[in-house]
């Protein structure tokens, strides 16, 4: 074997065990206790390792931006505004070097698979496309980068983007976006997009109802045209505030809704935290969309970065784990159970969301390996866990030594 990791945590059917993996060239070639075989050892010491952490939802293109922006607003149109007039001066370089920072900032964080949503529009034209296409070549050997290409300043009232995002769609992007509430036209845009991901073969991933109020929302339009157009299972939503203002009993029957209709959610704290009760001077909502009642439902989550460093996030390290903390403080999850289930919406959730069949750490699989410095999946989301190592396809990507104290006589 070319690798066997000693005294491992993993799950596997939802309970813990202790284990050996093996790994043979880019595969995992057993996964066992007390594994007889021989080769190079690395030793997990009953540390959780997990099949790489999996970002859904991120936007490499119009990262690290906030020195040619101003934010005194705080608000998604501020934001919305900031960003279209920086990206009037971004070049294929510029972009490529700062998604390169937050990119390898999520590698070292533990991502190993990920979704960019990529703007396009007659303003930008193909930058954006270019730069992180070469990226995702780039960065291959440590990270699976999978392109959604979307208009962020509308469509239907801006001529010539949804030929740019058709051209997206033909160069290889396998998903496409939306982002109606900066439409003109919200719903025309959302049957176009639907039209366009049944023309190509494209998974569908929409920016939705973020918002303060619960007017306008778009929802239970969007379950509708899933269903309409057969496309349960292929569809996600990211955001949807809105949907955290609704008393439990609208809530629970959109959940309904989305789970049988076979649409995800993305949840993104950082972001919705940030630019969500504005108007509020006091009783601020959060506009952090709870999962737990999705997931009991039935509804695929997943929880997400969203953006760094720019108008729409002003912060961010590309830490997928400081994520799932993130939203378990912000929406009261103390329930052990449901502490796991913010690593799994990092993990096994998302690897459905994005449908990789290949996922897991099983005989047969990419040997995808992410050491996080816990023994279970509760402890690696409340105490911040560090990802220690991890290998991509049977070669490693990277490794973060554990903190030394340094005692001292007094």
């Amino acid at each position: 074997m070319d690798l066997i990791v000693r005294d491992a945590r993993i799950l596997r059917d939802g309970e813990l065990v202790k284990t050996d993996i093996a790994v043979q060239g880019k595969t995992i070639a057993a996964v066992a206790p007390a594994l007889t075989a021989d080769g190079p050892e690395l030793k997990a010491e009953g540390c959780l390792v997990v099949p790489g952490l999996i970002e859904t939802h991120i936007h490499l293109d119009k990262t690290c931006i906030l020195d040619r922006c101003r934010i005194e607003e705080g608000t998604v149109a501020e934001a919305v505004r900031e960003t279209a007039a920086a990206k009037r001066g971004f070049t294929v370089e510029d972009t490529y070097e700062r998604g390169k920072k937050t990119l390898e900032r999520c590698i070292s964080h533990g991502t190993m698979r990920m979704r960019t949503h990529v703007e396009l529009d007659p303003g930008i034209g193909l930058i954006g496309l270019d730069a992180v296409e070469q990226l995702a070549r780039d960065y291959a050997w440590a990270i699976d980068v999978e392109i959604c290409v979307f208009p962020q300043e509308g469509m239907t009232n801006y001529p010539g983007t949804e030929e740019l995002l058709i051209e997206g769609l033909r160069r290889g992007a396998r998903a496409i976006g939306a982002v109606p509430y900066f439409d003109t036209d919200p719903r025309k845009q959302i049957d176009r997009i639907f039209e366009i991901a049944r023309e190509f073969d494209a998974e569908i991933d929409m920016h939705l109802d973020l918002a303060e109020t619960t007017q306008n929302m778009q929802v239970e339009y969007v379950c509708r045209k899933t269903e309409e157009f057969d496309r349960g299972g292929r569809v996600a939503v990211g955001h949807v505030t809105q949907m955290s203002l609704l008393p439990p009993e609208r809530f629970n029957e959109i959940a309904a809704r989305l789970a049988n209709a076979g649409v995800a959610v993305t949840i993104l704290p950082a972001t919705d935290l940030h630019l969500m009760g504005r108007s509020h001077d006091h009783a601020v909502p959060r506009g952090v969309v709870p999962a737990e009642p999705l997931r009991k439902a039935g509804v695929t989550c997943s929880i997400s970065t969203n953006n760094v460093l720019n108008p729409f996030t002003p912060y961010g390290d590309g830490s997928l784990i400081r994520m799932a903390n993130l939203y378990a403080n912000v929406c009261h999850v103390s329930r052990p159970a449901d502490l796991a289930g913010c690593l799994d919406m990092i993990t096994e959730s998302s690897a459905r969301l994005m449908r990789l069949g290949d996922y897991g750490i099983k005989a047969g699989a990419p040997a995808d390996l992410v050491c996080l410095d816990a023994a279970n999946p509760t402890n690696a989301v409340a105490t911040l866990a560090q990802p220690l190592w991890g290998f991509k396809r049977g070669r490693k990507s990277f490794t973060r030594p554990r903190v030394q104290i340094h005692r001292h006589a007094h």
